[in-house]
């Protein structure tokens, strides 16, 4: 392996490892009861260095779902057929794997981390930063005019309320398998509407 690439594994270790240092801390405090200091002493590191991995407070947490911003625009960059029809299949996959982006997953640390990102006004403003990077990523893809921007808004907003949705019922105390048949339904409803709804996206993409 190249120097580069061992020195991006590095980094990408640390950043997995701090981030889980720190939610564990803000789980078993919360995240208001818990310092910066507290957790770059917890994870081993000098809260400067701490910084230079995280420059806010709640990216420590908001580094989990990361990786999800370009999901949306990757997955209409690589299909043939139509943008909406491909994110409905990608979502529908979700759900039948049980993705905890999708809001479809019981597994107790899966539902704590959610109740700590939506129970957390701070991060959840965080949160609308990573949403708006998803959209433009996405209206980019579409085409980037102002219907591209619009199309994405939309779609990313669908997506984010199904899994709200989703996770909002299982932390109630439903089952999954009672949730899951109307989660399918109202992403095929929701995702119908959008096909029907959207203008025409650019073709050239």
């Amino acid at each position: 392996m190249s120097e580069g690439g061992l020195r991006e594994r590095k980094k990408r270790r640390m950043y997995e490892a701090v981030s889980e240092v720190a939610i564990r801390l803000f789980l078993e405090k919360g995240f208001d009861a818990v310092s910066v200091a507290e957790v770059a002493a917890a994870a081993e590191i000098s809260k400067p260095t701490l910084f230079r991995y995280f420059p806010a407070k709640e990216d420590l947490v908001l580094h989990r779902i990361a990786d999800h911003e370009d999901e949306a625009a990757r997955v209409v960059a690589e299909a043939a057929g139509p943008p909406v029809d491909a994110l409905r299949r990608h979502f529908l996959d979700g759900l039948e794997r049980c993705d905890p982006v999708t809001g479809l997953n019981d597994d107790p640390q899966v539902l704590a981390f959610h109740s700590l990102l939506y129970g957390t006004p701070s991060l959840v403003a965080r949160a609308y930063t990573h949403q708006q990077r998803a959209e433009a990523a996405l209206a980019e893809v579409l085409g980037g005019d102002l219907d591209a921007r619009l199309a994405a808004g939309q779609i990313i907003a669908v997506q984010r309320i199904l899994a709200l949705e989703n996770w909002r019922r299982i932390a109630a105390g439903e089952r999954l398998e009672d949730v899951r048949g109307d989660a399918v339904a109202a992403a095929e409803r929701a995702f119908g509407l959008l096909a029907a709804g959207l203008p025409p996206m650019d073709e050239s993409r």
